[in-house]
């Protein structure tokens, strides 16, 4: 049977062009499945695994369905919503969208907390038609009357079953509730569980379903390891050699905390590395991804959340130095690698007083790989590490976070000194009267992404008059009038800060946690 083309499957030409100048000349399995009924206007729900195609499945029929209307609207309300549970795949959603849509003339943005919303805010009022957005961000923004969802025609929620492990589903319910009940509805999800079913219960009219693959398998072109070091000294060693090749490669942890570590002892071994975790204010993430993206980094050590938002082509290694909690999260921490239709490797280390819960997960998750004794010169690994890449002098991939966290040296020290008199923008207005990090309804990373403390605990500090308290125990100092907390600098996980305070979160953490 001859392959379909994109032409085949009724995609307008201006975005098949788009699509070649990609290299994108043939569509994935679920482009092929879901196409004919997406641009027809049908509701479909999407099943298949991380990695298989799903964000241009629906990006296509999204683009070219509202460039056919011919009673193009322009103001503020958007004609298309696409809801993402974290602000990364969000914005990786809407580098897809966007070069498709501008074929059209359409125009994009995203909404998500963790950044002042007034570019956000600026954004809607202009008009926009297609909006990438997190639901609690876009709740916050509806409810002030920056955003109306009266006008939207079609509406895709992705990563479903992300949101539910997350505990999203109350507000992504309530956002759909607004949209036109005779809207199209696409719902893509690896897994029908958790409430995602009531989702499509409730929201779908007549839905088409296509599944790919099954939700549980692991992708083909991964090969599983297992690997056994005698002790954790052995460990550390063995996390060192696997780093050290040339290919990307991500490390999963389960704590901010040790992400934060394993990053800068990498980086001061000569092997350039960035950390993701829910510590990191949004320009941080994002200037970190960028370094790994771009190659200045080529590990990147990171917790859970980044284990679904991040796609970076060209990972050819994923080792789970912390093994994970459950054998979902084994699945899509691993799916960062052999993406769209790439070979990867996926590495676990297993100490000894592990080897029962690891196994257990491996089984649910369906990987079989016998574990291996290994030491960082054993075949096994030499053969995985390939290429060792050259010592790299360590220095800052990234610029030093902004709001005065601990600084070392005297150029730091000026720079705290400069931002103290209110040449930090971000301390700018005297003061921080905002919740959170951004403008009003701020939100932080959602505990079950990013293991986050406890309120109260060690850096997340109290509320008191316009500015917080922060440090060890939530010790107050002043500083310069402004309001702002320094403390100790450090964060709940002990790493350095951006020098404002995480905690004294609104009690809607949950709902506002995936901005």
């Amino acid at each position: 049977m001859t392959s379909q083309t994109f032409a085949d499957l009724g995609v307008p030409t201006p975005l098949i062009d788009i699509l070649a100048a990609q290299g994108k000349n043939e569509p994935f399995p679920i482009q092929t499945d879901t196409l004919p009924d997406t641009l027809a206007g049908r509701d479909v729900l999407g099943r298949g695994k991380t990695g298989s195609g799903k964000t241009l499945a629906f990006a296509i029929p999204l683009v070219a369905r509202l460039a056919a209307k011919t009673d193009r609207r322009r103001g503020r309300k958007p004609r298309a919503l696409v809801l993402a549970p974290t602000r990364e795949l969000a914005n990786q959603i809407d580098e897809v969208i966007k070069p498709l849509a501008a074929a059209f003339q359409l125009t994009t943005t995203t909404v998500y907390g963790g950044i002042n919303q007034k570019r956000q805010v600026d954004a809607l009022a202009t008009g926009v038609d297609i909006l990438v957005a997190c639901p609690g961000r876009l709740e916050d923004l509806i409810s002030q009357g920056f955003a109306n969802l009266g006008d939207i025609e079609i509406t895709v929620l992705d990563e479903a079953d992300h949101m539910a492990d997350l505990g999203f589903l109350p507000g992504v319910t309530r956002l759909l509730a607004r949209t036109p009940a005779d809207g199209q509805r696409l719902l893509f999800s690896a897994t029908l569980d958790n409430g995602v079913d009531k989702l499509v219960k409730r929201f779908l009219r007549n839905e088409v379903l296509h599944s790919v693959d099954e939700a549980h398998s692991h992708v083909a072109a991964m090969t599983h390891h297992v690997f056994a070091p005698a002790d954790a000294d052995a460990k550390k060693d063995l996390v060192q050699t696997l780093a050290s090749g040339t290919a990307r490669r991500i490390l999963f942890m389960r704590t901010k905390h040790q992400a934060k570590k394993l990053a800068k002892a990498l980086t001061a071994a000569g092997i350039p590395s960035v950390d993701l975790h829910g510590n990191l204010s949004q320009p941080q993430r994002d200037r970190n991804l960028a370094a790994f993206g771009d190659g200045r980094a080529k590990v990147l050590v990171a917790t859970d959340v980044a284990a679904r938002g991040v796609h970076v082509d060209g990972v050819e290694l994923v080792v789970h130095v912390d093994p994970p909690v459950e054998h979902k999260a084994y699945l899509h921490r691993s799916g960062r690698t052999a993406r769209a239709g790439t070979a990867g490797d996926v590495v676990t280390i297993m100490l000894p007083e592990q080897r029962r819960d690891t196994l257990d997960i491996l089984r649910k998750a369906k990987i079989s790989a016998a574990p291996q004794p290994v030491t960082p010169t054993s075949p096994e690994v030499v053969a995985l590490v390939g290429e060792v890449a050259p010592y790299v002098k360590p220095e800052p991939i990234v610029a030093q976070p902004q709001g005065g966290g601990r600084s070392q040296g005297a150029n730091a020290q000026r720079k705290r000194a400069e931002r103290a008199q209110g040449q930090d923008a971000a301390s700018a207005g005297g003061g921080r009267r905002r919740r959170g990090r951004g403008g009003s309804g701020q939100s932080a990373e959602a505990p079950a992404a990013a293991g986050h403390a406890p309120q109260g605990g060690r850096g997340q500090g109290q509320r008191s008059g316009a500015g917080r308290g922060q440090g060890a125990g939530g010790t107050q100092r002043a500083g310069a009038g402004a309001g702002r907390a320094q403390g100790a600098g450090r964060s709940a996980s002990g790493s350095p800060t951006t020098g404002m305070v995480v905690g004294a979160r609104s009690p809607r953490t949950n709902r506002r946690a995936q901005g």
